[in-house]
């Protein structure tokens, strides 16, 4: 049989025959596929005249219906960082329940309760499994050395009808049933820049090339007898060579570029593989794990004792960051954990220095407690608080006076944020992988000429915010009824030309060329000269492209940030026109 047929005769297992056009809606084939295969199945005899299964059908069934699981946990998970030290990531908690726990919940409910689990880093956490779940452990000692194929072998002897799970994947519905005709892997219809397959028209999973990507792949297996049998000869083979050490075990499942067993493709977002912190909070905000956590980082930051925290729930999702609000002696704090890849974009040292230096001055929220290592920062809650509408014309105004009396502050640093070696920095960690945008090489080379420009134009740098944009500006009530303004979110701040920030506030709320016209104008009340306002238009081009090469990094992270990312490009582009065509009508233009 083919999967169509495959299919189709389980659906019929599960619902009785009434008519094909009702077996077409539930089993998601056409009414031309299911009357093929209701056809073929009835010649081959699984299937009576009066479309019910045949004994021969149910003995099929039976002979190919699942045995056991195995559940894949020894791993430390270490894209969780820093939750992967608190507890191992099966057991991160979604609606209050852990990760494996719903999984051996959804195999039970299957039939399904011969579970072995895979245990290495922190296998101490799941002992509890075998006494509440009947699960067998096995341990992994090499967990720290190798990859999970190795940890798979260990479980050889027991493939058979198998189910094989991650541990990190939550399902929203079952992907589990006491009915299996066919081996299968599992993929969503979304697509995934590191995966290695993609789904091809005869629902065969195919390899792709490096940094192609293909359907995201879940990681939930069926391997029924055949294949299971395949798949053991070859993981004895492939872990007698050291070259796999750091292998998956779906390296097995390859043969001539294109995987043995069938795709079983469902709707991205029904299941998820938790590999970030970012997966973890988008299902569950309020998970309890954030809140476990939470509270170590609390205790040793404000020490005090878990019973003096009243409360902790998730504040906001920022772009780089994780914020929750806490509650303790009567005082409420924001803790700021750093968010996936954090530390390849930010020098926390430098940070920490900004802070230092800004301490008291009334510019920012105050600091309570703060981590060069690890990037923890708790601040002191500031009640009634709004950030920047950047198309109410009063709050714009107000903005630009505050950034300008920063600016007039004229503090200083150790450091410097230097665009255009942000820009080369961003761009090495691509790797061996292109930008995503075709003419990329040429848009770079563009926004590179206006850099002399820039040079020839720059008065004084001073301590700049570089990431003053609408949403770090707090509006904060005050007793007299005015509001006063707070800048926040300081990690990118370093020694640079001050005007810088006027063009990040623009490009962040992005703005059209007569806002950004307006947002200069607000800044200088007494007039801003034609060479200013063209190397503003530079910083433009120059920060577009700068936070275009950001967000493909964080895209490679698995955080995709949609239209933003896009016009952080077109704001590269369009403003090395916009300069180009200024200077050519000067007759002052410099580059190409």
């Amino acid at each position: 049989m083919n999967k169509q047929e495959c299919d189709i005769m389980n659906n019929l297992a599960k619902e009785p025959y009434i008519n094909q056009r009702i077996l077409a809606q539930t089993s998601g084939y056409s009414l031309g596929a299911v009357n093929s295969a209701l056809k073929s199945l009835n010649k081959m005899g699984y299937l009576d005249e009066e479309m019910n299964l045949t004994k021969s059908a149910r003995d099929l069934m039976k002979q190919s219906a699942p045995k056991n699981a195995i559940i894949l946990a020894a791993g430390f998970g270490m894209r969780m960082a820093p939750l992967h030290t608190v507890t191992s990531k099966g057991l991160l908690e979604i609606g209050g329940e852990a990760l494996v726990e719903r999984l051996i919940g959804q195999l039970h409910e299957a039939g399904i309760q011969d579970i072995y689990i895979i245990v290495g880093f922190m296998k101490e956490q799941y002992e509890y499994l075998i006494d509440e779940y009947g699960v067998t452990l096995i341990v992994n000692p090499d967990y720290a050395i190798k990859n999970n194929l190795h940890s798979l072998a260990l479980a050889g002897e027991y493939l058979d009808n198998t189910y094989i799970v991650p541990c990190d994947t939550w399902c929203e519905e079952n992907p589990f049933q006491g009915l299996e005709l066919y081996s299968w892997y599992m993929v969503t219809q979304e697509h995934d820049s590191k995966s290695s397959v993609r789904v091809n028209r005869k629902m065969e999973l195919v390899s792709t090339l490096s940094g192609i990507g293909g359907n995201q792949m879940i990681g939930i297996s069926y391997l029924a007898k055949r294949e299971a049998d395949i798949v053991r000869n070859r993981m004895v083979a492939l872990c007698q060579n050291a070259r796999y050490d750091g292998a998956f075990w779906e390296e097995t499942l390859y043969e001539k570029k294109r995987m043995i067993i069938k795709a079983k493709v469902i709707e991205a977002m029904k299941a998820v593989e938790i590999n970030t912190y970012e997966q973890l909070c988008e299902i569950d905000e309020d998970s309890n794990h954030l809140s476990k956590v939470a509270l170590a980082i609390i205790e040793q930051a404000l020490g005090v004792k878990s019973d003096e925290i009243d409360n902790i729930t998730t504040l906001k999702k920022g772009m780089t960051n994780r914020s929750f609000l806490i509650e303790c002696k009567n005082e409420k704090y924001i803790m700021r954990i750093s968010g996936e890849g954090t530390e390849k974009f930010i020098n926390r040292v430098q940070e920490k220095e900004v802070y230092e230096i800004i301490a008291g001055k009334g510019l920012c929220d105050d600091v309570v407690y703060i981590n060069a290592q690890n990037g923890y920062k708790i601040t002191k809650y500031i009640n009634e608080v709004r950030v920047c509408d950047p198309e109410d014309k009063s709050d714009v105004w107000k903005c630009m006076k505050r950034l300008r009396e920063f600016h007039q502050m004229k503090l200083s640093v150790a450091h410097e944020f230097c665009i255009f070696e942000q820009i080369s920095m961003y761009e090495a960690l691509w790797g061996e992988m292109r930008s995503v945008y075709r003419d990329y090489d040429r848009t770079k080379e563009q926004v590179l000429q206006l850099e002399k420009y820039i040079d020839m134009h720059v008065e004084e740098k001073v301590l700049t915010h570089i990431d003053a944009v609408p949403d770090n500006f707090l509006f904060v009530p005050s007793e007299t009824g005015e509001e006063a303004i707070q800048l926040i979110d300081w990690e990118y701040a370093g020694m640079q030309d001050p005007h810088v920030d006027i063009a990040m506030f623009a490009i962040y709320a992005l703005y059209n060329k007569e806002q950004v016209d307006n947002l200069i104008e607000a800044y200088f009340t007494k007039g801003c000269s034609d060479e200013i306002r063209i190397k503003i238009y530079c910083y433009i081009a120059a920060c577009g492209l700068l936070w275009s090469n950001w967000c493909e990094n964080k895209r490679n992270l698995g955080v995709d940030f949609g239209e933003y990312a896009l016009r952080q490009y077109r704001y590269a582009k369009e403003y090395y026109k916009i300069v180009k065509n200024e200077l050519q009508s000067k007759g002052e233009w410099l580059g190409e």
